[in-house]
């Protein structure tokens, strides 16, 4: 199901942004400094505010807590009463045992192998291969809460015991008889693995590591304009930035925070909306074209937002630059720019080096507004993209210059940033065609690929209803020109006219531009004749929806008759039938009317230029007569209502259409010929 985005007010978008970009801006009190290591100081003296410790970075307290754990031994403890109840019952068993092969010399061996296994220790396999796998080669085993070192290579398993003892046994005691004493019962685990003494002195000992290395008086001294920042004033300024940020945290604060970037981001998106209501009330007042472009702002800012907060990479690899180029394809350069601005001037909030951050997003802005200022093909994207990272590369020499003085303090690393930006922008081409798809828009590139007449469609066209196609060649001329004139979109009229005769395909011998000696008409009744042309409009219709043309193509096909009438057929069924009564929608079009400067301009073409071809002298007084009957006509049957056209609109449309027929129908001087 589709969002119905049609029936939520517009306001509604722009408060729903102000308070997305709000919400997701980052919330730590932002330090008013800017720093990076290496560079020179660019504020006035900096003293210590208060008292601050100079902490370690990250990766110096990872270090030293990985230098605590290396020499870290985990806790074990040794249970004394497993060894006095496994002799016991070893003595116990022998008391019982009546075998004469088995002398006391066999067992006094065992006691002896048991006391010393129960003193070493026996731990489970598991802990074995804990201690193994986590590269532990000594543990303490406490006894009595006297804590021993053992190595762990040392430390015996239930099946290395039973080992031991036949192995390490005297030769003068035989090793089978020794097998058959049943050692096993005897050997269990005695130590066992002490997590939470371990985890403590575990905790403990990484808590010793010290989080700073040096202490900052109030009032010290910490840096001046000019002077590079070197590892430890960097250390310093870190730590300060850490402790302001840190203080800015409680809830009042917090509050107090976001209140203030709702209420900055709000008045830049009023701003915007201030530049639509004077400027672009056509867009504002269009829930789809508002939605468009606050969506185009709000992803920047999103992106932006996240790039920051998780310092995923450099911003300048974020093509800021395409969203005005995706502006500029559906709509004009101005609102392109200004889109662009107020998405740059919400970033800037966020990023570091806010002022180098915007005059180079405003430059790469700038040269969008010039570089598509006619866009009709798709290779200008590319040229365009080219151009921003030129602009982006030189902007920033050329300011890293002004502030350093110093080739060799230039970050040569940006232009790579730069480069990868340049191939994000490439995908400008595809993110038009999506974009379109996605909103119903048609791109002046669209346009311009769909009236070429190699189009399957145009061609086909061509084929089956030359004489339709001549028509529509010569509307698409009239309507454009006119276009111009009244400042409707030239090529959208132009594209439309080439395609608003297609259904005429369906029937092609029943158009007068399409027969030669034999007319249909004459065969069947003038209710037969009337919907056969009429059904020109609904095929039409049906052809383009299977092309897959774009909504805004096939309007022009629905409305360039408009609620108008067959008025030939009508005309002759009341003269012949002047008693009967006519069924009117017999003779209608289905309409709708026009809507639009382009659809009403189309439809004064189409008239104009099909009845131009019944003149019999194409002079300028009967050019001027047919195109200002034609055009009268239709704005006293109402059809042109529902169009903004004003009466000044009219006029220029009608006097385009007089001056571009008087030249195609211009007279040719005789040749003389040969005497």
């Amino acid at each position: 199901m589709k969002l119905k985005y049609y029936t939520i007010p517009t306001a509604v978008f722009f408060v729903l942004t102000v308070a997305l970009i709000a919400y997701f801006f980052p919330r730590e009190g932002k330090f008013r400094y800017q720093f990076y290591e290496g560079k020179p100081w660019r504020y006035e003296l900096l003293t210590a505010p208060s008292d601050f410790p100079i902490y370690k970075t990250d990766e110096e307290i990872k270090t030293e807590r990985d230098s605590v754990l290396s020499n870290f031994k985990p806790y074990f403890r040794l249970n004394k009463e497993i060894e006095t109840t496994e002799v016991a019952k070893l003595r116990e068993s022998y008391a019982f045992l009546n075998n004469q092969e088995v002398t006391p010399s066999y067992m006094q061996y065992i006691e002896k192998s048991l006391v010393q296994l129960y003193k070493t220790g026996i731990a489970s396999n598991t802990d074995l291969e804990d201690l193994k796998s986590d590269n532990y080669e000594r543990i303490n085993l406490l006894e009595n809460n006297i804590s021993q070192t053992r190595s762990v290579t040392d430390l015996f398993t239930v099946r290395t015991a039973y080992e031991f003892i036949i192995n390490n046994a005297p030769p003068h005691l035989d090793k089978n008889l020794i097998r058959t004493c049943n050692i096993n019962n005897y050997l269990v685990e005695n130590i066992t693995y002490d997590k939470d003494m371990s985890e403590k002195v575990k905790e403990n000992q990484l808590q010793s590591v010290p989080i700073a290395n040096g202490m900052v008086q109030a009032g010290e001294r910490i840096a001046d304009r000019g002077e590079i920042i070197d590892n430890r004033t960097y250390n310093i300024l870190r730590s300060l930035k850490i402790v302001h940020e840190s203080k800015t945290g409680g809830s009042q604060r917090q509050g107090l925070m976001i209140s203030g970037q709702f209420i900055l981001v709000l008045g830049i998106i009023f701003c915007f909306w201030l530049y639509l209501w004077s400027f672009r009330s056509r867009i504002l007042y269009s829930r789809k074209n508002t939605l468009f472009m606050l969506l185009c702002i709000l992803f920047s800012c999103l992106l932006t937002e996240l790039c920051i907060r998780h310092n995923l990479f450099n911003v300048y690899i974020l093509p800021y630059a395409i969203v005005p180029i995706v502006v500029r394809t559906f709509f004009d350069s101005r609102t392109a720019l200004f889109v662009h601005l107020t998405t740059v001037l919400i970033c800037s909030l966020m990023v570091p080096y806010p002022h180098e951050f915007l005059i180079l997003q405003i430059i790469a802005g700038m040269v969008v507004t010039f570089g598509l200022k006619d866009l009709s093909e798709r290779s200008q994207l590319i040229r365009c993209a080219f151009f921003i990272f030129l602009s982006y590369t030189l902007c920033y020499t050329s300011m890293s210059i002004y502030l350093e003085a110093d080739f060799h303090k230039i970050n040569w690393l940006m232009l790579l940033y730069f480069g990868i930006n340049f191939i994000l922008l490439m995908f400008a081409y595809i993110l038009v065609y999506m974009l379109e798809k996605a909103f119903g828009y048609v791109s002046s590139i669209t346009l311009v690929e769909l009236s070429n007449i190699n189009n399957p469609l145009l061609k086909k066209l061509s084929e089956v209803a030359p004489g339709t196609f001549q028509h529509s060649l010569q509307v698409s001329s009239l309507a454009s020109d006119a276009a111009t004139k009244i400042g409707a979109n030239a090529q959208l009229v132009r594209t439309g006219a080439m395609y608003h005769d297609i259904g005429k395909m369906a029937n092609p011998a029943f158009f007068t531009e399409n027969q030669t000696s034999v007319n249909p008409h004459d065969q069947i009744s003038y209710e037969q004749s009337a919907q056969i042309i009429i059904s020109h409009v609904t095929e039409g219709i049906k052809l383009a929806e299977k092309a897959s043309l774009p909504q805004a193509i096939i309007d022009f096909i629905r409305t360039h008759h408009g609620r108008g009438k067959v008025k030939y057929f009508y005309t002759m069924f009341k003269n012949k039938y002047p008693d009967k009564e006519v069924d009117e929608a017999l003779f209608t079009y289905p309409g709708p009317n026009p809507f639009s400067k382009e659809t009403g301009v189309l439809m004064m073409a189409d008239s104009v230029e099909a009845a131009s071809r019944s003149l019999k002298e194409h002079t300028e007084e009967k050019i001027a007569e047919l195109v200002n009957k034609i055009v009268d006509s239709q704005l006293a049957d109402g059809l042109l209502k529902n169009t903004p056209l004003t009466f000044r609109d009219v006029e220029l449309v009608k006097n385009t259409f007089i001056d571009k027929l008087k030249i195609m129908y211009h007279t040719r001087i005789s040749y003389p010929e040969m005497k």
